[in-house]
């Protein structure tokens, strides 16, 4: 397989790397959500939002009749490697750019693309997704907040939870459930919904790294415009299937920050004495290393397959489960690689926080065990168990240990959700659309 790319793609490459070294502000050098936000970074961030959309580096994918480059695949993933090089950080407003602005493109009536669609573009309004709810994550279709149309509005009641730049987001793309008859999937409808808007209540969640990048939100008889339904009404589910292939497909470039993790743990490991010595001195922890480096690769391999799928035409499909999982399994190495090999310099610094943060890969972006279901379901061809509760589980192999695309040695066996140990034998069950974060 030739992996080298076009010669026009390497010259679109210097254009963004020259356009990079002049614009972008030295401050914001490495910034990501992930850091301490503040009112004045963000907006500095939504500055830099509008710098990348003046220059056509915002919404790339997008058809130019919205402001978009209509940019092909492969200038999309130079933009990335090169943002990635230069660790300039991208839109702020990427929930929207990303997973919100392709369904409002789909089902969107011809007002709301006009009403939205270029400040989403420019930063000016930040978009979070309304989606997840304290019992209804993996399992979205469970969700309960109601929305009970009154005359030329929708009066809604809920709350929702681990929503992205929800302390600083503008509008929602709200799930709400329409019609409680209605079997669960088909009872749900979207509503495009101004977070500015009397009855909302926006509590920011502190997470255990000290990052601010979430909130919870609870509405109390909000009256919403019926003009903000967002496809048809208790057809939300489509829309939000639509949100959500556009997020898991992104994950096919999660592995430039892998990679680059790897290279600084290596770093790391060669200034780090021990006795001494360095602990590259040791030819075990140097063994560890190296493996590390392979899983890094590894996933820049899948993720260059699930840009051949892009590239051939064919929709968003498994390879982003497929991505995820072993993106989240890949993190994990890696953390507890850096523990084992720098020791106690693991404990504090960059290291410490991100052996802490690293849990919330299993979750975030769709769980850890769904996607293990749709994997089954979707790449393997597993039946779905129909196994009836009260009789002993049906055993089914282990999704993708040994089977060639993760290894099962190094702490890749199956874990819950908690990173517990071995979890209890996968059933290859439903296969219910995910829903973590955001």
């Amino acid at each position: 397989m030739d992996f080298r790319y076009p010669p026009d793609a390497e010259v679109f490459r210097a254009a963004v790397r020259a356009w990079l070294a002049a614009n972008l502000p030295a401050e914001l050098r490495g910034v990501t959500v992930r850091d301490d936000l503040t009112p004045e970074l963000v907006e500095r961030l939504r500055a830099w939002n509008r710098t990348l959309a003046d220059a056509g580096y915002a919404g790339m994918s997008w058809p130019k009749e919205y402001g978009g480059r209509a940019a092909s695949v492969i200038e999309q993933v130079v933009l990335t490697e090169e943002m990635s090089r230069a660790e300039a950080p991208g839109p702020i407003n990427v929930i929207g750019l990303s997973n919100i602005a392709p369904a409002i493109m789909t089902y969107g009536t011809a007002a709301q693309r006009s009403r939205f669609l270029r400040p989403m573009l420019r930063g000016d309004e930040i978009w979070c997704q309304g989606f997840s709810e304290p019992n209804a994550g993996s399992d979205l279709a469970s969700i309960t907040t109601r929305a009970v149309r009154d005359g030329d509005h929708f009066v809604v009641n809920g709350q929702k939870v681990w929503n992205t730049l929800g302390e600083y987001a503008d509008w929602c793309e709200l799930l709400v459930r329409t019609n409680a008859g209605a079997a669960k999937h088909e009872g749900i409808s979207c509503l495009l919904v101004d977070l500015r808007t009397p009855g909302i209540v926006i509590r920011p969640i502190v997470t255990i790294t000290g990052g601010r990048e979430f909130a919870e939100l609870f509405f109390e008889d909000v009256r919403v415009p019926a003009s903000a339904l967002l496809g048809p009404l208790d057809g939300g589910w489509k829309v939000a299937m639509a949100t959500l292939s556009h997020e898991r497909a992104g994950v096919a470039s999660l592995h430039l920050q892998v990679r680059k993790r790897v290279a600084r743990l290596i770093e790391d490991a060669r200034a780090t004495v021990v006795d001494g010595a360095p602990v590259t001195a040791d030819p075990m922890k140097r063994r560890e290393l190296a493996r590390a480096y392979m899983l890094a690769e590894h996933m820049k391999f899948l993720a260059d397959r699930a840009l051949s799928a892009s590239v051939l035409g064919r929709p968003p499909g498994p390879e982003g489960s497929l991505a995820k999982l072993v993106w989240s399994d890949t993190e994990n190495a890696i953390a507890a690689t850096a523990g084992r090999v720098l020791g106690p310099a693991a404990n504090s610094g960059r290291w410490g926080e991100q052996r802490v943060y690293v849990r919330a890969t299993s979750i975030a972006g769709g769980t850890t065990q769904v996607n293990r279901n749709i994997i089954a379901a979707r790449v393997l061809g597993l039946p779905r168990s129909r196994t009836p509760r009260s009789s002993p589980p049906r055993r089914t192999p282990r999704l993708l240990v040994g089977a060639g695309f993760i290894p099962a040695r190094g702490g890749f066996a199956a874990t819950d959700s908690c990173g517990r140990g071995q979890a209890p034998p996968l059933r290859a069950e439903d296969g219910r659309a995910s829903r973590a974060g955001r």
